[in-house]
């Protein structure tokens, strides 16, 4: 597997606590990678990590061949990293529009800028529709389309999804999903933080379960619908 991203040993604490405890994984391009575990296993904080919002302590994450653990968020992100945030985060006080422009904002291509934005809200077109409200007056599934259109703006080579379902109604987390699998359909690479298996299962190429702070499974779907253990405490099944 071709590694955008490569993460070797990382630790990373939050004071005396230890919440990822020599963490290491990849995530391979044009692939959609499925980080999974219960809440308070450091899922989070390995996304927080990787996009520089918080400093590890120790271990190494290279993203297309170059070290970034240590970076700041916009270094990260002019690398070619873009984070959709848990709760989606979008700017409430902000229009859609002006949403998508501070997507792109570290870019200088302005010209393919504004070809984006229009691709962009084809793909979501009830962001055209909504494009002159603020964020805030959005649904909660607006939103999350709005937050996965900006991460977008900045023409990411890897773009990270952290629980893009929390919170939404299955009606609305089915249409993420199918969105998730036309970004791998057009070769959008992607890191996802997940808790609805039977969901990750339709799009994921391959699956890392993480349990306090450590890495307790890395393999193939397959490998993960067939783990007895994996089965009774994610799959619902009681066999």
């Amino acid at each position: 597997m071709s590694a955008l991203l490569d993460v070797r040993d990382v630790v990373t604490s939050y004071g005396r606590i230890q919440a990822l405890r020599g963490v290491s994984l990849r995530a391979g391009a044009g692939r959609v990678t499925c980080l999974l575990g219960p809440n308070g296993a450091g899922k989070t904080t390995l996304m927080m990590t990787v996009a520089g919002l918080l400093k590890p302590q120790a271990g190494q994450i290279e993203f297309l061949g170059k070290r970034i653990a240590g970076a700041s968020p916009s270094a990260i992100v002019k690398s070619g990293m873009a984070l959709v945030p848990e709760n989606r985060l979008v700017f409430k006080d902000m229009t859609v529009m002006d949403n998508l422009e501070a997507g792109a904002i570290t870019r200088k291509d302005r010209d393919k800028v504004a070809a984006d934005r229009e691709r962009l809200l084809d793909r979501f077109p009830r962001l055209r529709e909504r494009s002159r409200q603020l964020a805030g007056t959005l649904s909660g599934g607006e939103q999350q389309m709005l937050a996965i259109a900006r991460a977008l703006m900045s023409s990411p080579s890897l773009l990270l999804m952290d629980e893009p379902s929390v919170g939404l109604a299955p009606l609305v987390v089915q249409e993420i999903f199918e969105v998730i699998a036309e970004l791998k359909r057009d070769g959008v690479s992607i890191f996802l933080v997940e808790q609805n298996v039977h969901m990750a299962l339709k799009v994921a190429d391959h699956f890392y379960l993480m349990d306090h702070g450590r890495i307790a499974f890395d393999g193939a779907p397959q490998a993960l619908a067939e783990d007895e253990v994996i089965r009774r405490a994610y799959l619902g099944d009681r066999r």
